[in-house]
């Protein structure tokens, strides 16, 4: 077990340094630069205010020592400096973390909360009218787009409530915080949800025919025993895995979400910075869900263990 975790901590570590190396040399592949930008919209081509402003900015580097400095600085902490705000890329990126996780967050709980149970039911109550219903409503989850059910449910609020709930910077107290978090959270989650209904559905499905859940019937072991205590124990394996698939989705996969419900969190503040060819900030951002996806990946590898025994490591 302990050399199984130390061969995927150095995977992790070899991922990441790839990724890094693929996120810095795509960005500046991309034509055009934020010099370009800025005296464009300026309406000024002096060449030599031009270099001035390339050597300000490191861009006239070759591109392996702006990587090497890059990643030197963000080791100590140091994302650079946006070139559109002037200030320094932790003190943008930060206070924007908090609102993406806690929409990925309640996203996730939801999709949980809704999936899991649900597929066990499916399951469970195979080919009857219950099961049809939920196995209509997870196809619906997996055709509709997040932002377009977003889309309907601000036109139902100001079709029926008269209102938009769109997250405001200063929500007032926890609990509205909340309520505004939640409606695009269920709408994100929707779609994770019946992902994760219909995996749950045919895992359990599949351990539902094996011969020592049979077994435990003809010993005469209660429904909710054989379901749930023998059926759903070994049917998780798998289900956890999209889960944490799911997670690593939603902390990039917010964009739109974010956009279409004026949420001021990382996502939103990626499409900005693209717009605007904001080196510092899109490579720090994209290297931050990177970096989400990887982890997230480890912790499900090391769960695997945890949740089933029968699961052993070889050093």
């Amino acid at each position: 077990m302990g050399a199984y975790m130390i061969r995927r901590f150095l995977l992790m570590i070899l991922t990441l340094f790839g990724m890094s190396v693929l996120i810095f040399v795509m960005l500046r592949v991309v034509p055009g630069n934020i010099v370009d930008i800025l005296f464009d919209s300026a309406g000024m081509v002096n060449p030599a205010d031009k270099k001035r402003l390339e050597a300000e900015l490191g861009l006239d580097k070759p591109i392996v020592q702006q990587y090497v400095t890059w990643i030197t600085n963000m080791m100590k902490g140091d994302l650079g400096y946006s070139y559109v705000s002037e200030k320094p890329a932790l003190d943008e990126i930060l206070p924007r973390i908090p609102v993406t996780a806690k929409l990925a967050a309640l996203a996730l709980f939801f999709s949980v909360l809704f999936g899991v149970p649900l597929g066990v039911i499916s399951a469970v109550r195979q080919n009857t009218g219950l099961d049809y219903f939920l196995r209509v409503v997870s196809l619906s989850g997996l055709s509709l787009p997040s932002f377009w059910l977003g889309l309907l449910i601000l036109m139902a609020f100001v079709q029926y409530a008269g209102w938009i709930p769109i997250y405001s910077d200063a929500p007032r107290g926890f609990f509205h915080e909340l309520f505004l978090l939640s409606i695009p959270a269920a709408a994100v989650g929707f779609r994770a949800s019946a992902l994760i209904m219909r995996l749950t559905r045919s895992s359990m499905l599949e351990v539902l025919r094996q011969d020592y859940i049979r077994t435990a019937r003809a010993k005469g072991a209660s429904a909710n025993s054989v379901n749930y205590d023998h059926a759903l124990r070994n049917a998780v394996l798998p289900v956890v895995t999209i889960i944490g698939i799911e997670a690593a989705f939603l902390i990039g996969g917010l964009i739109v979400t974010e956009t279409v419900f004026n949420i001021p969190g990382v996502a939103r503040f990626l499409v900005e910075a693209i717009r605007w060819r904001d080196y510092p900030i899109v490579q720090n951002l994209v290297m931050l869900i990177a970096v989400v996806t990887v982890v997230v990946n480890f912790i499900v590898d090391m769960a695997y263990v945890v949740l089933d025994p029968r699961i052993k490591y070889e050093g």
